[in-house]
């Protein structure tokens, strides 16, 4: 049996020492470029009126929350009228869903969040409408009804070929994109599902509609930006240049509203079909990191990863040396990480490791920092969150019975505030070492000349001024690894390891960041 490593070298609690006599480094607030994103559901995140439905009042209350966690800005999943409990098919684009209060209330958040720096980003899902929207309203009563054309409509025999089939893409498992209002006669296109109807983006009334919508949100609202739903199919997948063209023209558009618009796009895609999004959306969400990442994890291959992600930032600096990577570990689409992890502790921890001393615009979907649980179908990725044990909890929402995140399996925030080893105190030191270290936010990615075990995952991040290097090990049997020159002052550690006379011998899914 081997004995336990010990966690820190003496060279490294001397250098620990010595940076405790040091002053403290500048904490900044790199959003958008490098910062942390929030996800919120707010059905599921504070109910502040007892109504079972988490709303804006409480996310007002929990603001605090997420500057405590030390995140940047907020991305809200839909916050507009629909019917259904996701809200990805809206129904009125210039108002607030009632369960979640009033615009009223959405400002009063909005002044708040701003107060104590924090961006606001809410979902646009402009792809499609709800067919309860009053446009398809219009549009189906009649060929000759001046809303027809903003939606596509196809006579049943001109489309027979097309009315069963369906390629299944990373984003939809529809397999019926033409639907039938009820005659019989004239079809519709959505590409999601038959209650959401796609608008058609080559009318220009639709067009200047939804230009006036963003113009609504960003002067009199005074939201910070957009997250773009489906950004993909804003034309049909054969026609991608239409795709980038519309989004370079609405960048355009929102630019001249607000010059510092934030616009971070969903296009469900490997690479080379993602990128040439870029000069329209500076922003987009890397999927390639969320899989790569779990599979890295889960197969215990070190530099699967960085190799990707290397392959990835190159490949996207091709096309435009002025992007922002908006990276995730998990997000409302995807099962919860712990679970995608097998439920392993130290597996979990290592992957916020990884997802903060990464390059990118790293994204955090809430409940994450305590470790929530979560499987399909998507309402029990969307829980809850637990701010107490259930007798405590005032503000739990309850529009759903949680199946996973429960008092069971799911310590409250409440309990791990006071834990230093809980997932919240982790998440929350290892974002205070990136927003106060410019190499792990804005430096750049480079790969080791060095071979190492199998299990090894190492990276530098440097900047002209800094520069860092990150090492993981994501096996279950101990590895030693020769450290670069210059490297001994240790500024996060997880998990066991020694280091000493230039060597480092690391524990089961443990990693060391070092300062040079």
């Amino acid at each position: 049996m081997k004995k336990p490593l010990l966690t820190l070298s003496l060279l490294s609690l001397t250098a620990l020492f010595a940076c405790e006599k040091k002053e403290a480094p500048e904490v900044k607030n790199y959003w958008p470029q490098a910062g942390v994103t929030y996800e919120i559901f707010v059905q599921s995140f504070y109910d502040s009126n007892g109504d079972g439905i988490g709303d804006f009042n409480g996310v007002t209350q929990k603001l605090d929350h997420v500057k405590d966690l030390g995140a940047n800005a907020i991305w809200f999943m839909p916050i507009m009228p629909s019917p259904t409990y996701h809200k990805y098919d809206v129904t009125d684009y210039k108002a607030v869903h009632p369960d979640y209060g009033t615009m009223e209330d959405f400002k009063k958040l909005l002044e708040e969040a701003h107060k104590r720096d924090i961006k606001i980003v809410i979902d646009m899902i402009i792809n499609h409408t709800s067919t309860e929207h009053p446009w398809f309203q219009e549009s189906k009563s009649g060929r000759d009804n001046p809303y027809r054309d903003y939606y596509v409509w196809a006579q049943k025999d001109t489309i027979a070929d097309f009315l069963n089939k369906k390629t299944i893409t990373l984003d939809s498992d529809n397999i019926r994109q033409w639907h039938d209002p009820g005659q019989g006669e004239d079809f519709y296109y959505g590409f999601f599902w038959g209650g959401m109807p796609d608008l058609n983006f080559d009318n220009p009334k639709v067009r200047e509609e939804i230009y006036e919508i963003g113009r609504f949100w960003l002067e009199e609202v005074g939201v910070d930006g957009f997250r773009l739903d489906a950004a993909k199919h804003i034309f049909p997948d054969d026609r991608p240049l239409d795709n980038h063209e519309f989004w370079k023209e609405f960048r355009s558009k929102m630019e001249a509203i607000k010059p510092d618009v934030y616009l971070v796009g969903e296009v469900y895609d490997k690479k080379e079909i993602v990128a040439p999004y870029l000069p329209g959306l500076p922003a987009l969400f890397n999927f390639d990191f969320h899989y790569t990442l779990i599979e890295a994890l889960n197969t215990e291959n070190g530099m699967l990863l960085a190799e990707k992600q290397k392959e990835v930032l190159d490949f996207y600096q091709g096309i435009t040396p002025s992007f922002i990577d908006a990276t995730f570990s998990s997000n409302h689409d995807q099962p919860r990480l712990l679970n995608d992890l097998k439920s392993d502790p130290n597996k979990y921890k290592q992957a916020s490791a990884i997802l903060l001393t990464m390059p990118g615009a790293p994204y955090l979907y809430y409940g994450e920092e305590i470790g929530m649980l979560g499987l399909k179908p998507d309402e029990h990725i969307r829980e809850p969150f637990l701010w107490d044990s259930k007798e405590k909890d005032t503000g739990r929402a309850s529009w759903i019975e949680s199946k996973y995140s429960t008092d069971e399996t799911v310590t409250p925030l409440a309990q791990q505030l006071t834990d230093s080893k809980s997932y919240f105190n982790h998440y929350k030191e290892l974002i205070a070492l990136r927003n106060s270290h410019p190499a792990l936010a804005l430096g750049q990615l480079e790969l080791p000349e060095s071979s190492f075990a199998p299990s090894v995952m190492a990276y530098f991040r440097k900047t002209a001024g800094q520069e860092i290097f990150v090492v993981h090990n994501l096996g279950k049997e101990e590895v030693e690894i020769t450290l670069p020159e210059g490297y001994e002052e240790v500024i996060f550690g997880l998990g066991d390891g020694i280091n000493a006379s230039g060597k480092l011998t690391l524990g089961a899914n443990a990693s060391r960041v070092y300062l040079k």
